[in-house]
């Protein structure tokens, strides 16, 4: 299917994109249960960086889900495949000198190996967003574990699906018991140096 594609290499470095934004770019993956406080962190962070000059974009589940990948199910293959053109979308961003943050269930620990390899393993920052299932169950912002608890939804993370948890996160959060700014500033701590040109 790819015989007579071929890699087309251009003349901007990735060094040049990070001198023009005056940071390096990174790939922030952000994974947990529904109602964990991905997109919460991720959002405050974003505004935390850009208010500190760094270029950034989010990806978001549900936004993906709207546009590009909305032909997709929420099978295992279809999971699977959802995340890898997630991960094709982000590597681009980072090629681009963006500083991109990634809020996913992501559940399986060989679709986000998968993605590590796809961005590049130095460029990609894992932080397990580890909110207690009660806790994101009691939340139900978008009333999804209703949902699943009455059949509505098959194979929904936490409830009829596995979470994996990941082995070797870059940093753990727990939003029930940790103020938001203070895992934005724990995150940016973490970040700072990997930015730097």
């Amino acid at each position: 299917m790819t015989d007579n594609v071929f890699h087309q290499d251009f003349a901007i470095s990735e060094e040049q994109r990070a001198q023009l934004k005056d940071h390096k770019s990174l790939m922030i993956w952000f994974t947990g249960l529904s109602g964990s406080g991905k997109s919460t962190v991720a959002n405050a962070l974003e505004q935390y960086l850009v208010g500190k000059k760094i270029h950034t974009f989010t990806l978001d589940g549900d936004n993906i889900r709207l546009g590009i990948n909305a032909d997709l199910g929420f099978s295992t293959e279809d999971r699977t495949e959802n995340l890898r053109r997630i991960g094709h979308v982000g590597k681009l961003m980072v090629d681009a000198g963006l500083v991109c943050l990634a809020a996913f269930v992501s559940p399986l620990n060989h679709d986000r190996a998968a993605l590590k390899e796809i961005i590049g393993k130095e460029r990609f920052i894992e932080i397990f967003v580890d909110t207690p299932i009660e806790v994101c169950e009691a939340r139900d912002v978008k009333g999804l574990y209703a949902k699943a608890r009455r059949g509505e939804i098959k194979d929904f993370t936490g409830v009829n699906a596995p979470f994996e948890a990941p082995e070797h996160p870059d940093l753990v959060i727990d939003t029930s018991i940790e103020e938001l700014a203070a895992s934005v500033e724990r995150i940016y701590k973490f970040i700072q140096n990997k930015l730097s040109l």
